[in-house]
């Protein structure tokens, strides 16, 4: 088939690998511009090495990105991983339309942290969603959806990385040949089941103590790698990324006041919130860099009876 690519980063440089590996004819990328002074996008260069067209406008919205796109003539259109906003009057000119991946079971976790939310809100499952773009955010009909399980340490980079990123390149290759063979089906959302959630930035990844246990666990694992959970350790900023859960059954059993470092060993350093500890394997201070536990205890950067979050 002939298609255009549209989209941007890692995901949209496999996109287009993987169509190309198969032998299907790309006739186009369209990818966002780079801020000034930011590295080429891996998509950019991708495209460039391989020989196909490149299409930088600052917005899909104008008539040159119609036109161009008018002029490639394809199959249909491929959205992978796409920030810009994309107009029905450029999503419809491919022959057979476009499709677009989204990170979560729609309608549910609508929005751009999709990723993230579900783990933090500690759901058991989650997937993608292949589907028609249309000016809502998310909200257009379903062409195919893949589900997987959410395990209780899983942390938003092994269900990214492990798992949404790589069926996701397999779910747009599924999705384009049932729609250009037009075996597909397309379901509209259930509205009374959607939900949306904004980005998941520094102020939403900030650690409250007072919350329990399984909700700073979660906070930290739906974070980790980024944005990074925090807290603060005499008035330095403190990122937590791996970590363990450790609850306690015993009503008052708690040790320590809310926050505290309650026990230091060679590799970690345990944290007292209510119904339990979060032990930390991994974090970050100030400036520094993302270190093992025990290279902050072995500089004394960490204490036992520190307070964090104060």
């Amino acid at each position: 088939m002939k298609i255009a690519i549209v989209g941007q980063q890692d995901f949209g440089k496999a996109v287009l690998e993987a169509f190309l590996t198969r032998g299907d004819e790309v006739a186009g990328v369209f990818c966002a511009p780079e801020k000034p002074g930011a590295r080429p996008d891996v998509l950019k260069v991708a495209a460039q090495e391989k020989g196909v067209r490149l299409f930088q406008f600052q917005s899909l919205k104008s008539p040159d990105a119609g036109d161009a796109m008018r002029k490639l003539e394809a199959d249909i259109g491929i959205m992978a991983f796409v920030l810009q906003f994309a107009p029905q009057e450029f999503v419809k000119i491919p022959k057979h339309g476009t499709i677009q991946y989204h990170p979560s079971l729609l309608p549910k976790y609508r929005g751009p942290s999709s990723i993230n939310w579900p783990i933090i809100r500690g759901e058991r499952k989650t997937g993608l969603t292949i589907f028609r773009p249309t000016d809502g955010l998310d909200e257009g009909p379903v062409v195919l959806q893949k589900e997987t399980d959410i395990a209780p340490d899983d942390t938003l980079g092994t269900v990214y990385f492990d798992r949404l990123f790589p069926m996701g390149v397999k779910a747009m290759l599924e999705a384009a040949d049932l729609v250009v063979s037009n075996k597909h089906k397309e379901i509209v959302q259930d509205e009374s089941q959607a939900t949306y959630e904004g980005w998941c930035r520094k102020a939403e990844a900030r650690l409250n103590w007072a919350n329990h246990v399984d909700f700073v666990y979660n906070a930290i694992r739906g974070c980790n790698p980024a944005p990074g959970a925090w807290t603060t350790l005499e008035g330095k900023e403190l990122q937590l990324f791996d970590a363990r859960k450790h609850p306690v059954r015993t009503f008052g059993a708690v040790k320590g006041k809310l926050g505290e470092v309650v026990e230091v060993t060679e590799k970690s350093f345990q944290v007292t919130a209510q119904g339990g500890r979060i032990e930390v394997l991994r974090a970050k201070l100030a400036d520094g860099k993302k270190l093992a536990a025990a290279e902050l205890l072995a500089g004394g950067l960490i204490k036992a009876g520190m307070l964090l979050g104060s």
